[in-house]
């Protein structure tokens, strides 16, 4: 993992590039909610990684009473993934998102299976996931893939691809 700092700024540089209303890092850290719990996640997740479960669940329900975003401690989270207007979103346990991706508010990488092990969604690389978009069960969503708003995708999504409705369906390739 690399230090709390270096992912930081590189968090903090993304949302610069993403978001054009930030008006400064000191702005973005102190008043953006994405930022604030991305931050809290990226501590909750180290903590939980080393079997402090204890620890990383309180992290992450007092960012959630502040943010209203709900990221679970045991989520992977990759670097420079930002969350614009978060929020409503939903992070599950088992979800991993990959790096560089943009989250708007409202959505949901939950489980459709109560059962121990992988429940929740893969996200890859450079994806934007729409504001209220659902993404259930244990799918996987390639790299630079478009997911529209208020998509609800139930099924894998190749790379390079635009998906829109519910149930979701591929418009673009």
């Amino acid at each position: 993992m690399i230090s709390y700092q270096d992912y930081k700024e590189e968090l903090l540089e993304a949302a610069m590039k993403k978001d054009p209303s930030l008006k400064s890092k000191e702005e973005a850290v102190l008043y953006s909610p994405g930022i604030k719990a991305l931050l809290s996640h990226y501590r909750a997740h180290e903590l939980w990684i080393e079997g402090d479960y204890y620890e990383a669940d309180e992290i992450a329900f007092k960012s959630r009473m502040e943010t209203g975003i709900e990221i679970h401690p045991g989520a992977k989270i990759g670097r420079r993934t930002f969350i614009d207007h978060g929020m409503g979103i939903v992070i599950g346990e088992t979800a991993e998102i990959g790096e560089g991706c943009l989250l708007y508010h409202g959505v949901t990488l939950g489980a459709v299976a109560n059962k121990k092990g992988k429940r929740h969604p893969s996200v890859g690389n450079n994806v934007m996931l729409g504001a209220g978009s659902v993404l259930l069960g244990d799918i996987k969503v390639g790299d630079n893939v478009k997911i529209g708003a208020n998509a609800v995708v139930l099924e894998n999504v190749e790379s390079n691809s635009t998906a829109v409705g519910a149930p979701a369906r591929v418009i673009k390739r």
